[in-house]
């Protein structure tokens, strides 16, 4: 029991989920849980802080403060401030690795990229097109079709010898592949990776000619460059697990306007 401990409430309102965590002064974490987003957000947020509050041992009156963030921020009434998910992925990412580094956040709505700098301050975050949105929603349909809890899909994944063709253009097409991979036989093991590669391969780094480019990848297909270049990388799977290079000059319309690469 906690009981008259000082300690502080997080609650994570995602598109898929509600976490919440509660912490003391010196970061131990007394208390998690992870509700199912279904129905009303408010309703979900009351159920996960009633939830935390008893998995924690710690009554209301001892927090100190309780941030909100996420997509449903603004569903929190009992928040006593709010921060935004790139700041909050980048100070927990720094709690347990102290340096530089980028935090890939698939998330269930919009994945992202954020550069943190060496004292866990967002310095930049790289926003993947909209045809990228619901990775994290796609990976829940996996689980399910999979009939494996979220949490445990990299765990099934080990247990395969080769991975899966699942890359389509977009999160909707690739939910199109597991039904059909399924119904030709493949084991759900060798889904279960296909499924975490064809995430993977969606954002990638790499330097061409001295210049350093983050790439989007839908799939098997480049679709945007940061910063823009003269030239389109241009990836097939097998050439891309070798690490090579295959080059051709193309016109893409993204967005609103036409970008030449």
């Amino acid at each position: 029991m906690n009981q008259g401990r000082p300690c502080s409430a997080g609650i994570d309102v995602g598109t898929e989920c509600v976490k919440a965590v509660v912490i003391d002064r010196q970061g131990t974490l007394l208390g998690n849980t992870v509700v199912p987003r279904r129905g009303y957000f408010q309703d979900r947020v009351s159920e996960a802080y009633a939830a935390v509050l008893d998995d924690a041992q710690v009554t209301e009156d001892q927090l100190e403060g309780i941030c909100a963030t996420g997509f449903g921020e603004n569903c929190v009434p009992m928040a006593t401030c709010a921060l935004g998910e790139a700041a909050c992925h980048a100070l927990g990412a720094w709690h347990h690795h102290r340096g530089e580094m980028t935090v890939i956040d698939i998330g269930g709505r919009d994945p992202k990229a954020i550069q943190v700098a060496a004292d866990g301050r967002p310095l930049a975050i790289h926003t993947l097109r909209r045809c990228a949105a619901g990775i994290g929603t796609f990976l829940i349909f996996a689980a399910r079709h999979l009939d494996v809890h979220p949490s445990r899909l990299q765990e099934m994944a080990a247990g395969a010898s080769e991975a899966a063709d699942i890359g389509s253009y977009c999160s909707t097409f690739s939910g199109q592949d597991i039904l059909e991979r399924l119904r030709d036989g493949t084991t759900r093991e060798e889904v279960a990776l296909g499924c975490i590669q064809s995430i993977a391969e969606r954002v990638v780094e790499v330097d061409i000619e001295k210049q350093h480019y983050l790439l989007t990848l839908k799939g098997n297909e480049v679709v945007d460059i940061d910063p823009p270049g003269r030239f389109c990388p241009y990836y097939e799977r097998d050439a891309y697990r070798e690490n090579v290079v295959r080059w051709r000059k193309a016109t893409r319309f993204v967005g609103d306007e036409e970008i030449y690469w």
